[in-house]
């Protein structure tokens, strides 16, 4: 099992999506900012780790907004998504394909990696205006 972080970042009234890039598994689809924890890691740690790699922001990581286990077909994932805020920096599109700002009413509007289907249902309960 992979142990992978995302961020829940919000600014507004929306939170930032990035979209894979097209050469990777999974290509294309929308996802939450983060990536594989390394040995020896944090889980908080590889997540500003990831920000800054993939954005070029460093993140203030809070609380945990949900864990979720997920099987895709070559590995499954244990992804821990938390609440995290931009402490300095603009998102930077460095590693994504495109990063957009959505607020939950717009979820549907576009295509998410299937382990944050759970994610944005919650997303769109907790949080629709």
């Amino acid at each position: 099992m992979v142990e992978v972080v995302a961020a829940l970042i919000w600014q507004k009234g929306q939170f930032l999506i990035c979209q894979r890039p097209a050469h990777k598994a999974r290509g294309l689809l929308w996802e939450f900012v983060g990536g594989k924890v390394e040995p020896g890691e944090a889980k908080e740690q590889a997540l500003i780790r990831e920000c800054q790699e993939e954005l070029g922001i460093l993140v203030s990581v809070r609380e945990k907004f949900m864990d979720v286990l997920h099987e895709y077909p070559d590995l499954t994932i244990h992804l821990t998504l938390f609440h995290a805020s931009i402490a300095t920096g603009t998102p930077q599109v460095l590693e994504h394909n495109d990063i957009r700002w959505i607020t939950p009413n717009e979820i549907d509007q576009y295509d998410f990696c299937p382990a944050d289907e759970v994610i944005l249902e919650r997303l769109k309960g907790e949080f629709h205006n």
